[in-house]
């Protein structure tokens, strides 16, 4: 694949990397000094432990397809050195497209699918986290070595009294065996591409690993934006679950009770609302790596990306309005086409929205709108 290259100086460059692996060491400093101590973190190590992060490929700044990087007085970048690099005869180095995608082409599809998919869907934000009070249903043996503030009865109680609607696997996986029934879907890896919804807390922080499984493709800044969410994602998911925090000095956010609903509801949506932002970028960087025609306009910015995919724009997620064909309500929900509709008004529902308007159109085109007011 012929890539057009803009170049970057060596000053440019350099100051880039310098201020990335800056950024990266306050972003890992806490989790380095406990492993050098043999201590973990149950909230803040998850990320280094569950996605496999290693704080120095972290801290490597990659310019991302589409730049090249001019040599320095000490002769190439660094890159030069790394894999999936090349190295022109004048010393300019760039990522080889070619070469990544004889690697990682399926990974890179893989992921421009999910998160295409992902994108295309309306934010459900009625969950309220539940998936982590369901993998210690009615068990005594826990994930976390932490206590259950309403302990185990109380635990188990919030479960039977909740309806438990997880479209995302990864959590899924991790229910107790009397939890998973439990649950309205029953996610399979294979159907993740179907099921998962931009506001899952771990759609979101999923874009810190397909962020690191695109690797040298996605520009620096890019990859500690996608790792800073997920860090803040965590700490929601965490404070929203049945453990007991105080030791880490953090306040649970009470999902058993009406506040801590809405106050979950409301952190989710603004979550749900960087992540869309991050996705867009990292679906551009897929479009980039796959398409001649993309790939041939240079390095990602907002000017050359599609307007679909603009990184400053935020999907509408307090005041949703879908317009959906019956064959699309089939497809999604495998129901009659008013079994879809009422999954619609219940989402509205489940995340507290005062009023919910659907709107039956018979025309041409047989279309449903929902439309949810949301808080």
């Amino acid at each position: 694949m012929q890539v057009s290259h803009r170049r970057m100086p060596s000053r440019e460059w350099s100051e880039r990397s310098t201020h990335h692996a800056a950024r990266a060491n306050r972003l890992t400093e806490g989790h380095r000094a406990r492993t050098a101590r043999g201590e973990r973190h149950a909230i803040e190590d998850f990320l280094f432990t569950y996605y496999n992060t290693r704080p120095s490929l972290l801290r490597r700044w990659h310019p991302g397809a589409g730049l090249a990087l001019e040599p320095s007085s000490d002769g190439p970048a660094p890159h030069a050195s790394w894999r999936w690099y090349t190295t022109e005869d004048d010393g300019t180095v760039s990522l080889d497209v070619t070469a990544f995608l004889a690697d990682r082409a399926d990974t890179v599809q893989f992921i421009h699918r999910l998160l295409t998919a992902t994108a295309s869907r309306p934010a459900f934000t009625g969950c309220f986290g539940l998936h982590e009070w369901a993998m210690a249903y009615r068990q005594d043996s826990h994930r976390h070595p932490l206590p259950l503030r309403l302990g185990q009865d109380g635990t188990d109680a919030v479960v039977e009294s909740h309806q438990i609607r997880c479209t995302h696997y990864d959590a899924f996986r991790f229910f107790t065996p009397a939890a998973a029934p439990l649950n309205r879907l029953q996610p399979t890896r294979q159907s993740q591409p179907e099921l998962e919804q931009p506001g899952c807390l771990h759609a979101s922080m999923d874009c810190h690993k397909w962020a690191m499984k695109l690797g040298p493709a996605v520009p620096g800044h890019l990859a500690l934006d996608c790792f800073e969410l997920a860090r803040e994602v965590r700490l929601l998911d965490m404070q929203a679950s049945p453990y007991d925090l105080s030791d880490y000095k953090e306040t649970a956010v009470p999902i058993e009770t009406p506040a801590g609903k809405a106050e979950y509801v409301q952190r989710q949506r603004r979550l749900t609302a960087r992540a869309a932002e991050l996705r867009a970028q990292l679906v551009a960087v897929c479009d980039q790596l796959l398409s001649p025609s993309s790939a041939s306009r240079g390095p990602l910015s907002p000017a050359n990306a599609s307007p679909a995919q603009e990184p400053g724009r935020r999907a509408a997620l307090t005041d949703i309005e879908l317009e959906v064909a019956e064959r699309k309500l089939h497809t999604f929900s495998n129901k009659s086409a008013m079994d879809a509709v009422a999954e619609l008004v219940w989402n509205g529902l489940d995340a507290n929205a005062p009023r919910v308007t659907v709107t039956l159109d018979r025309s041409l085109t047989d279309a449903i709108t929902a439309r949810e007011g949301g808080r």
